[in-house]
Order: C-alpha cells, then structure tokens, then sequence
C-alpha cells in the first residue's frame, strides 16, 4: 500500500511540479514586445497591451488580458479599431483529460470594435490579410478526432461590448451596444437563466431593450429552448408613429439545427396599444423555406397609432404628391416571393383607418411558388359584410392578380363619410365584383383592370340634388314663374337603385342604370373615367307620381326628362335638359287641348 500511494505522490509531483515551475517562472509578459512587432510588421497596425497579462495552468488554465487595443489604417477619423478593456477565460484543467471541458468563467468587458468606410472606399479591415498561398483544407474523415464527453461553463458575463459602423460618405454613425449579457450555470440539458440588455443608436432611430429567459441546450448541443422569453423594447426617432414605440413580448423560441426548424411561440405581445398572440413556425432545411404564421389582433386604431387626423393626413399627401407620383410609375419586384412558401392565418377583432371603421377581419392565405393565393378575406363593415378571395401572382416581372369580392347589407352613408369624407349616397348596399389585371403601379392597373359587378342599394337617398325640385323649378321658369321655393333640401329619395358595371381599358361602363322612388323613374348609362376620375351620365327622368311629396305641390307625371351627370367622382354635377322639359310640357298642354276638342266635338255632335 505504501508503495501505491507513494506512486501516486509521485506521478502528482510529476504533473504539479512542472506546471508550477512554468507558472512561476515564465512570465508571458516577456512576449509582449515582440507580438506587437509582429502585428506591426504583419499589418502595419499598432497593438497595444497596457496592463500586465496575467494567467495560471492549476487547478484550472487561465488567462486575463486587459487594456488591449488594436489602430485602426493611418489616418482614419477614429484610432482604434478594437478596444478590450478585459478578458478572463478560465478551464478546468484534469477534467481535459478526458475531454470534459468545463469552464469556470468567461467574462469580457468593454470590448468595441469600431469599423469605418471612408469617403474614398478604404475599410477598417484593410491590410489585415496579407496575400499568398492559402492554407490547405484540414481533410477530415469520420472518427478522426475524439469529441467532447462533455461540456459545462460555471457562468458567462459580457458588459459594455459593441460595435461602430460609421459610413463617411453617406455620413452616418450607427452604434451597437450590448449592456449586458449574464448566463448562469450551464450544463446541456438543463435549464440556465439568462438576461440580457442592449441598445441601438442610429441616424433614425434609438433602440433600447432588455430580455430575460431560461435556455436549455441538448446534449449534442444542436438544439435550444428558451422558455419564458420575455422582451421590452423601447424605440424612439422622428420617423416613428407618435415618435416612440414600444413592444413587450412574452412567449418561447425553439431551435434544432439538425432538424433545421425554428419556432417562435407568442404568448402574448403588445406593440403600442395593439395586442396579440400567436405563433410562428419555419422549416428552413427544404429546397424552398417553409413558414407558418398565426395571429390573432385585438383592436388597432391606425389614426390613434400615428397620432395624425384627417387634415395632417391631407396635407402630409400633397407634400408628398410628387414624390409618390414618381415612384408609382415603377412596378415592384415581387419575383423574391419565390424564396418562400407561407401560410397565414390572422385574425383582428377591430381596424380603424383613416376614419373607416370595421370588425372581425379575417385573413387565410398562402404563398407558395411565388404565387399568394387569399382564400378567404372577410370583415364587419358598416352593418354589412365584406368577403372576398384573390390571387397574385409575383413570378414574372409585372405582377398580375385576379379577386372575387362581395359586400352585402353595406350601410353606405356612414362609408363614404368615414372613407372619402363624401355625403353622395345613402341605403343599404349589395355589391359584387370580380376581376384581374396586370401591373400594380396605380395607373397601369386601372388601364389594365378587367372586371364585372352588380351593385343594388335600397331605401336610400341620392344627395346633393333634388330632382323634383329641380323639375319643378325648370316647370315655373318656363311658366315665367322666377320666384324660389326657398330652403328645400338637396336629396333625392329612392326605393331602389340597382346596375350592372363592366371595367376596361380605365372605363367603367353601367349600361341599366335603374331608380324607382314613389315620385321618380331614372334610368340610362353612363360611366366614369378611372384615370380622370371623372363621371359621364345620360339618363331619362320620369315624373311617375305627385312631387307633393318632396317639397312641393305641383303634378307633373308622364313628362320625360333627360339628366345629365357629370364632373369629378367627389363632385359630381346634375344638369336637366330643360329644352325637353319644354317639349314635355308643351305636348302634355297639346294632349290636354285635344281631348277638350274631341269632348267639344263629341258633345255637338249629340254624344253624352
């Protein structure tokens, strides 16, 4: 027994004399000098290494270096490309034996890296690497090398590290800071805290946020699970709705690099006052990436995010006029759709949008070889329902598109008021349409738009024209009658307003124009043109019964009128042709003296 333990004092002093030999009489600070000549000379840069390096081999390796610099090229605006204030790596050294890698501690702090371009293209990476042959390949084959058993760090801490990307000709600075980043005690398989705070500094925006989450790494340490992600995130800057956004987050991310899949599981989030939940699925181990997308929205009021009303709005789009006229004329490149495939499921309890407010959106689509296909899209509008499915195809250089819309029990007063700020028409609307087209720039789709509909609106009221009263008027002026009827209404009250719609070439044309009202008969065609915006109307008035009803007292029936409608889809004009009102007038007086002559006659003659 003596003779084994005094074996084993000797193989220890074996070991522990050398290390301790090395420890206390090598002194890696005598290298200094020249390995920053060697990086002078190598790359002409300056290393600097202002406090002593420090390290020990027992019980575990370590090392600490600090105050370390490296310049960056003669004459940059910034002289050092890297800076680390310090670094202390230590690993337990038996366990290496038999490749067990356990790490006591990594800590880094204040490292920066500052990387700049200047005016004339030279880099901070400039005459790092040198030419030459390049290193041969390490051949690998299978089983050449033993692996890890096993891996475990007694904790990770990175403070004030980050990097400066500076941009001297499009003179911009973007700064990257990560505050802080801390991780517990970590072996695979079992779950470590981890916290972490950083922020963004850039021309537009400042970005702050901080996370805390716990992260378990399997064995083979190709797969990760952070469970309890939380995130804040504070972004404020000029271009930002309100000037200031900010997000909170809560939910879990799941990796596996084997499998090649990644998933985000939102448990809740809210981005300003907009609230959801949802999930996030993509397999990017096939040919074409998959992705999986499901949200479901709370209610989002757009004007409230912006903070912008209906005249910041107006005026924010005329400063803007030439600036959009100009890039509308470019179609977007939609070919990069063929990069994924998608599916998405979204729902969104409430939008309001510029003034228009509707409910219980609905969204199913899927994007898969470049052609997004929404088969079904459906939302609460007005009383109504909107419900739609459409198709763009984004495989070729101008996109082409096609949909299939219904809007049934629309109230459409409250619309165009909200929407278009326009009190043109009143009653209950049905409409459907379908359609397709190519192009998406603004101008190109309405010139390339073919497409079909029926409209019907019920119980409703044509504003901004009376046209009994405008019959009337026209009546007591050929009469030589020039007095007013005073404050009457401009409405047109309706029973029914029904047409069918055909689009091409940027012409809508309605070719049965029908509105039956107890008082009225209007009927005819017309169209508008989509590019000018502007409204072509022939139709036939018919008095069908007494105008009492709408302001007046007179009894005009059977005269036929024709209307003319015209001018800009915001203002439209009504015009009577008062010639034919005349006409109209004048046979109505002929027939009457007729059938007094033909009862004259008839009474002359004996007849009773």
């Amino acid at each position: 027994m003596k003779l084994i333990k005094w074996i084993l004092v000797a193989i220890v002093l074996l070991v522990a004399l050398p290390v301790i030999y090395i420890t206390l009489i090598f002194d890696p600070n005598d290298f200094k000098p020249m390995l920053v000549d060697e990086v002078k000379k190598q790359t002409g840069r300056e290393l600097e290494i202002s406090e002593p390096l420090s390290w020990q081999l027992f019980p575990s390796i370590g090392i600490r270096l600090a105050g370390v610099s490296l310049s960056n090229p003669q004459g940059f605006s910034e002289s050092q490309m890297m800076a680390v204030n310090e670094v202390v790596a230590e690993v337990k050294l038996l366990p290496l034996l038999s490749r067990d890698v356990q790490i006591d501690q990594l800590k880094i702090d204040g490292a920066k890296l500052t990387l700049i371009t200047t005016k004339d293209g030279r880099t901070s990476f400039d005459g790092l690497s040198k030419g030459g042959d390049k290193a041969p390949k390490a051949e690998t084959t299978e089983g050449s090398g033993p692996g890890l058993s096993a891996i475990a760090i007694g904790g990770i801490s990175i403070t004030d590290t980050g990097i400066t990307l500076i941009d001297e000709a499009a003179g911009s600075r973007q700064e990257f800071t990560l505050e802080s980043l801390t991780l517990g005690e970590f072996t695979p398989g079992k779950a470590t805290p981890l916290e972490i705070s950083f922020r963004a500094d850039t021309p537009d925006v400042k970005l702050g946020g901080e996370g805390s989450a716990t992260l378990t790494v399997n064995y083979a340490l190709n797969a990760l699970d952070l469970a309890g992600f939380k995130l804040a995130l504070d972004a404020k800057g000029a271009s930002l709705p309100k000037g200031e956004v900010k997000v909170l987050f809560n939910g879990g991310v799941k990796a596996d690099l084997a499998a090649q899949t990644a998933s985000l599981a939102v448990d809740s989030l809210k981005v300003m006052d907009v609230e959801g939940k949802g999930s996030i699925d993509a397999n990017y181990g096939r040919k074409v990436p998959q992705v999986k997308v499901k949200l479901a929205l709370g209610a989002i009021d757009v004007d409230a995010l912006l903070g912008t009303d209906k005249a910041d709005k107006a005026a924010d789009a005329k400063a803007k006029g030439n600036e959009s006229a100009q890039s509308a004329q470019t179609e977007p490149d939609l070919t990069g759709m063929k990069a994924v495939d998608a599916t998405l499921d979204l729902s969104i309890a409430s939008v309001k949008v510029s003034g228009l407010s509707t409910q219980d959106w609905k969204l199913k689509a899927n994007l898969n070889g470049g052609v997004l296909k929404v088969d079904e899209l459906s939302a609460g509008l007005y009383g109504g329902k909107l419900s739609a499915s459409a198709s763009l195809d984004g495989r070729k250089k101008v996109a082409s598109y096609s949909f299939n819309k219904v809007i049934s029990g629309v109230q459409i007063q409250p619309l165009l008021k909200d929407a278009a700020e326009v009190d043109l028409l009143a009653g209950t609307a049905n409409f459907n349409i379908q359609g397709k087209g190519v192009g998406l720039v603004p101008e190109r789709a309405k010139q390339n738009l073919v497409a079909n509909g029926k409209f019907e609106v019920a119980d409703g009221a044509l504003y901004g024209v009376n046209v009994p009263q405008m019959i009337r008027g026209a009546q007591a002026k050929l009469k030589g009658d020039l007095s007013t009827e005073g404050n009457v209404e401009q409405k047109t009250d309706f029973s029914s307003l029904t047409g069918s719609i055909a689009i091409a070439n940027g012409k809508a044309n309605n070719p049965d124009l029908l509105m039956l009202s107890p008082l009225l008969r209007i009927s005819g065609n017309g169209g508008a043109d989509l590019l000018a915006e502007t409204l072509d109307y022939k139709l036939s008035t018919k008095v069908v019964g007494s105008l009492e009803g709408q302001g007046g007292n007179t009894a005009l029936s059977g005269v036929d009128i024709p209307l003319a409608i015209s001018g800009s889809f915001t203002e439209p004009k009504f015009a009577l042709d008062t010639e034919a009102l005349m006409k109209g007038q004048l046979k109505q007086e002929t027939d009457k003296l007729k059938d007094k002559l033909k009862d004259s006659l008839f009474n002359k003659l004996g007849g009773k």
